[in-house]
């Protein structure tokens, strides 16, 4: 009998999602662990070197943290049925974009969708957070460390430019998210064609555990983008799901040269959602390596954030937590590009340009930032 990996984790958890998603689309063996139960706090904490999830255990005993860092060990491995990396030039770039944009552009949605109704998501998330509750606790202490915990996501949400003078943007912002992905799924059942990629996990971290499944946000997706919830459906399917459409389209990615219209209109938005966010953190990260030019790189531990910045979103000046695990994701873009030829590299660029998107593929810290010790660092 093969001895299942374990993954460490909790229902409600954006990064959890996406892992549990690539395993059951892989037909790998895995039990998943509750994050509050003891052998995760007494044993796998104190080996990771923080709190946090997801936590992969292979069945050899090797500790793998992070959900990127998990899907490439996977397909390192030969695990993938398919490839999460498309292996043409413009398709790539594109699946590396909605990777980022996915686990790091949706974040203002999905915090404010699952704080800020609380008359009718409450009693839903105090359950969900029994995930990463000790086991033991009387329902008194359950409460109190439900309302700190959820203390700190609510602190999260307003760090990420969710604020009453925002709610009304960020849902109006999401709303058109919905209709442009409800609209390009009517045409393919994954992002890119015939299975799922990169792109479409980082999309799913968001889209399936704070948006498909706590209750507001939930009925909003059902009854405005319900080809948006077939998705997450069948990203979280083992089996592969065949009907009229998808035999259309076959399990094949789109080429390089088929890039539809609702693809680009994606692309768009992500334009005007995200860009100037991403480009005023690494203005921030820049300056601040400038700042600390003299302190080892070594000695210093990043932790989630190194500071606050502001720009402008959807015409409000927003203030948002500067992240660095957001540059490990958007090297793995700008990596490839360099990687291309003349020829290859003007071909992405064109599609970038057309979109608006082009100066995201110049963007770049002074330092990179790498992980070590399942920790993000900032390189010598």
């Amino acid at each position: 009998m093969t001895t299942p990996h374990i993954l460490y984790g909790m229902a409600g958890s954006l990064y959890t999602g996406k892992v549990r998603a690539y395993m059951r689309q892989n037909h790998i063996p895995f039990v998943e662990h509750k994050a509050g139960s003891r052998r995760f706090t007494e044993q796998i904490v104190p080996k990771v070197g923080r709190w946090i999830i997801p936590v992969v255990e292979t069945p050899e005993g090797e500790l793998i943290q992070d959900g990127t860092v998990i899907l490439d060990h996977f397909e390192a491995n030969g695990a993938s049925v398919k490839s999460i990396y498309p292996q043409t030039p413009v398709m790539r770039a594109v699946a590396h974009l909605f990777e980022l944009f996915g686990g790091e552009g949706l974040l203002r949605p999905a915090m404010h969708y699952r704080w800020n109704f609380d008359d009718v998501n409450l009693p839903f998330i105090r359950d969900v957070f029994r995930d990463v509750l000790p086991n033991g606790l009387d329902p008194e202490a359950q409460k109190a460390v439900f309302d700190h915990a959820s203390g700190r996501m609510r602190k999260a949400a307003v760090a990420f430019g969710v604020t009453p003078e925002t709610f009304t943007t960020v849902e109006e912002s999401y709303a058109d998210f919905l209709g442009r992905y409800n609209a390009h799924l009517q045409q393919t059942p994954f992002l890119l064609g015939g299975h799922a990629t990169i792109g479409d996990f980082g999309l799913f971290g968001p889209l399936y555990p704070h948006l498909a499944r706590d209750p507001k946000p939930l009925h909003l997706m059902q009854t405005t983008a319900p080809r948006v919830f077939r998705w997450t459906e069948r990203m979280n399917m083992p089996e592969i799901f065949i009907d009229e459409e998808a035999e259309r389209v076959g399990d094949k990615l789109f080429a390089d040269d088929e890039i539809s219209d609702t693809l680009k209109s994606l692309m768009y938005f992500v334009a005007e959602e995200y860009l100037g966010e991403i480009t005023a953190h690494v203005e921030f990260a820049n300056d601040w390596l400038e700042k600390n030019s003299e302190v080892d790189p070594s000695k210093m531990r990043l932790g989630r954030g190194i500071g606050m910045t502001s720009f402008n979103w959807r015409g409000h000046e927003i203030t948002t937590a500067v992240m660095p695990y957001r540059f490990f994701l958007l090297q793995r873009l700008t990596d490839w590009i360099e990687g291309l030829d003349g020829p290859d590299q003007q071909s992405v660029r064109a599609l970038f340009a057309e979109t608006g998107l082009e100066p995201i593929l110049d963007l770049k810290t002074s330092r990179r930032v790498e992980r070590k010790n399942h920790l993000e660092v900032w390189a010598d």
